[in-house]
């Protein structure tokens, strides 16, 4: 292990196991970066420990467990001196409409998806602080932009995700603290297996809604555009940039789906600003 305290950046990313997290872990190290992987069982991460052992750190870590978090992040300040690029890619989905969500599969997700985030992100601030420098990389989704049927609740954790780094964004740039949040579209993972959960008892009445959009997302598992590899890649390259983008949506589909959603609100602000405006009392 490399304890040269002065050497290229510490990235330290949660949800290495497969997927984008472990595309991107791959990809920091062969660009040359120093690494702490995590998943919850870091035998998954030999791999990747062995073909990098001088720069690399594979750690168990259970994001919702806030022993483990604090003990993950004392290990990979002691090892590496500290912790440049925090990545909070860990996360999973929960295919259910509105009125068939479980409370205990929502809540769950929360504390995955928002909670446990948030949790990491306290946890880097202070010595980023003190440093004068760091950059926070929270992956997202178009699913934080843009609502779907069958994806509300998952929708309900990114759209956490996205206020909570738009608003930490501007309470650290002064502080030499950048903030990103990845968006990607549909990638090539798992995630619509391994790491999404479904409803377990369908309400028939959705099934024009809800159901079909769950067929059309398990239809297209192993078939999606975007390229993890590639989509780590282009995170590197923020990260590596002067001025860190707060958006980086990745993917044809995404480009296209966010840009839609965007006229969408635009054409109703500016059909109904003539109601809006007039809730304002009147000048005097």
């Amino acid at each position: 292990m490399n304890t040269d305290k002065t050497a290229t950046p510490v990235w330290f990313i949660t949800g290495c196991s497969t997927g984008l997290g472990k595309a991107l872990a791959e990809r920091v190290l062969r660009h040359g970066h120093r690494c702490v992987a995590t998943a919850r069982d870091p035998a998954q991460l030999a791999d990747i420990v062995s073909a990098h052992p001088n720069t690399s750190l594979a750690l168990a870590l259970d994001v919702t467990d806030n022993k483990q978090r604090q003990d993950a992040i004392s290990r990979a300040e002691e090892a590496f001196g500290g912790i440049d690029v925090l990545v909070n890619n860990a996360g999973h989905g929960y295919s259910a409409a509105v009125e068939e969500g479980e409370e205990g599969d929502i809540r769950q997700m929360f504390e995955t998806n928002f909670f446990a985030l948030a949790a990491m992100t306290r946890l880097v601030l202070p010595r980023m602080r003190s440093r004068g420098k760091g950059h926070i990389v929270n992956i997202s989704s178009i699913g934080g932009l843009v609502g779907n049927p069958v994806s509300g609740y998952y929708n309900a954790t990114k759209f956490a995700v996205e206020g909570m780094s738009q608003a930490l964004a501007k309470e650290v740039a002064p502080l030499g603290i950048h903030v990103s949040l990845i968006e990607p579209g549909p990638l090539r993972t798992d995630f619509q297996g391994r790491s999404m959960t479904s409803v377990a008892k369908p309400i028939d009445a959705y099934a024009q809604t809800a159901g079909a959009r769950r067929m059309q997302l398990r239809a297209s598992s192993g078939k999606q555009a975007g390229d993890p590899e590639r989509a780590a890649d282009a995170i590197i390259k923020i990260v590596e940039s002067a001025d860190p983008p707060l958006h980086l949506v990745l993917g044809s589909n995404g480009v296209q789906r966010v840009r839609e959603a965007l006229r969408g609100v635009l054409r109703s602000v500016d059909e109904w600003e003539a109601v809006s405006l007039a809730t304002d009392f009147p000048a005097s």
